[in-house]
């Protein structure tokens, strides 16, 4: 079959590779839809060394199931589904425990990182366990559902979040996943929501998706503003979707006493974190890895348009196309949010 194949860092090249093996747990799903993650693009070069060449890349999926393994009695050939990006072990003390993000011997399709090698999506078909697999309605449509692991990285972050009915929610970080956690705050129950950032465009989105009040970080003291529309005391809760040290005392300083503060965002593995600020005002932080079950509920809130993913899909593509937009987007293409190849498409 024909796959997108990092051959080498920063070579791509759409070849023949092996057909996957299909155990009897398995399930064989022709790919209609991945999208490219910005984790993609960054293990393109190597700089993360989670993405070890000879890999076939690609996390964010969806297809038809073409083949089940004999253990699997309740898909069918022919069903319309999406998988889970992560294979937990289902037997550690963090699976036993239900936090399966947390797996120890967890792996996640399209990584390579030196323990083991998973290929992805990028190929005409993928093999995954029948355990991760997931229906998807007649009503979304592939290129859309490709997008249910973004959306589960959002909602497991405001399920991690303690929000409550009426509240005010700032979203640092207005790009893809920051969109949609302005969407899962919302349908969470927070009333109000505040999103930064320091694109315009991508404010615009905000706003589009659902943002109440949109700032823009580099021209105004955003701690100090959201003080003025809260009568002093600050946000209840809020999500850094970013991973810096500036964007994440944004989100410090921009809560309430006793505020919840949830990062999501993890560019820099180290940041300088504003001690005193949560040490005297009992501020409560709050890390958020992936998701941990919530693609029922996502699939669920995309197919009744409570959480909509069409404006962030900026461009279809074929499986041929993508070794170019591979650089193109590695060189940054600030018109892109989300590209979505079909490995289908001619």
């Amino acid at each position: 079959m024909k796959a997108m194949l990092l051959t080498e860092y920063s070579h791509m090249e759409v070849t023949d590779v092996d057909e996957p093996q299909v155990g009897p747990h398995d399930v064989l799903v022709q790919v209609e839809a991945c999208g490219i993650c910005g984790s993609d693009i960054h293990g393109f070069d190597g700089s993360t060394g989670r993405r070890i060449p000879p890999l076939v890349m690609g996390h964010e999926a969806a297809g038809i199931v073409v083949e089940t393994g004999d253990a699997v009695t309740d898909l069918a050939k022919g069903d319309r589904v999406t998988f889970d990006s992560m294979v937990s072990c289902g037997d550690c003390h963090f699976c036993r425990k239900g936090q399966g993000n947390l797996c120890d011997n967890r792996m996640v399709l399209g990584v390579s990182c030196g323990d083991y090698r998973r290929h992805g999506a990028f190929a005409e078909r993928i093999s995954v366990p029948r355990r991760i697999v997931y229906r998807i309605p007649d009503n979304l449509s592939f290129e859309h559902a490709a997008l249910v692991e973004a959306v589960s990285v959002a909602v497991h972050a405001a399920e991690v979040t303690p929000i409550q009915l009426g509240d005010t929610a700032v979203v640092v970080g207005a790009g893809m996943i920051g969109l949609l956690v302005v969407q899962a705050v919302r349908a969470a129950g927070a009333s109000r929501v505040i999103a930064v950032d320091l694109n315009d465009k991508r404010l615009a989105a905000a706003k589009e998706l659902g943002a109440d009040e949109v700032l823009r970080g580099d021209q105004c003291d955003v701690p100090a503003v959201i003080r003025e529309m809260t009568e002093g005391r600050g946000a209840d809760v809020a999500l850094e979707v970013v991973g810096a040290t500036p964007t994440v005392k944004t989100a410090i300083e921009s809560v309430r006493k006793g505020g919840h503060v949830t990062l999501v965002g993890n560019v820099s593995p180290t940041i300088e974190l504003p001690l005193q600020s949560v040490v005297t005002r009992e501020i409560t932080l709050h890390g958020t890895c992936g998701c941990n079950g919530e693609y029922p509920q996502c699939i669920d809130l995309m197919a009744r348009g409570i959480i909509n993913v069409a404006p962030l899909i900026t461009s279809k593509i074929s499986l041929s196309d993508g070794p170019a937009w591979f650089e193109r987007l590695h060189a940054g293409d600030p018109d892109q949010m989300k590209v979505v190849v079909e490995p289908q498409r001619s």
